[in-house]
C-alpha cells in the first residue's frame, strides 16, 4: 500500500538526515553565539543594545524555523541561546558573573525565553503540501 493517501500523522517516523541534523547543530552553535553576545551588548548599551540583543535573538529563532521549514529549526538555536545565558548567568566560585542584577539583565533573560517560545509557536510546523492540504481531495 502507498503512504501517499495517507495522513501525515499516519506516516512512519524516519530519523533525520545527516544534513538536517548538521543544520540544527549549526543553529545550536549560533545560538550559543547569539546569546554570548546578547548578553555583552545588552549591558554595554542600554537601552539599544537590549533591543538589538532581543531583535537578534528573534532574528535567529524565526530565520532558523522558517530555514528548516519546521518548529526544530526554531528551538535548536533557542536551546543554544538559554543554555549560554543560563551558563552566564551563574556565579563563579570567585564571586563573578557576566550579568548585573538590574533591569535590562532580567528583560533581556526573560524577553529572550518569551521570543524563543514565540517563535517556536508560529514557526512552521509539519503540514502537508500538494494535492493533500484540503481534505476534501
Amino acid at each position: 500500500m502507498s503512504d501517499r493517501g495517507a495522513s501525515m500523522l499516519a506516516q512512519p517516523f524516519r530519523p533525520p538526515s545527516a544534513a538536517r541534523v548538521a543544520a540544527y547543530l549549526g543553529l545550536f552553535v549560533l545560538g550559543t553565539v547569539t546569546g554570548f553576545t546578547g548578553a555583552l551588548v545588552q549591558g554595554g548599551w542600554f537601552p539599544g543594545g537590549l533591543l538589538l540583543a532581543l531583535a537578534g535573538a528573534a532574528g535567529l529563532f524565526l530565520g532558523g524555523a522558517r530555514a528548516a521549514r519546521s518548529r526544530a529549526g526554531a528551538v535548536a538555536p533557542a536551546a543554544g541561546w538559554v543554555v549560554t545565558v543560563v551558563f552566564l548567568t551563574a556565579t563563579r566560585p570567585e564571586g563573578d558573573f557576566l550579568f548585573g542584577a538590574g533591569g535590562g539583565s532580567y528583560l533581556f533573560l526573560l524577553g529572550g525565553m518569551a521570543l524563543a517560545v514565540i517563535c517556536a509557536t508560529i514557526g512552521a510546523g509539519r503540514q502537508p503540501e500538494g494535492d493533500q492540504v484540503r481534505l476534501g481531495k
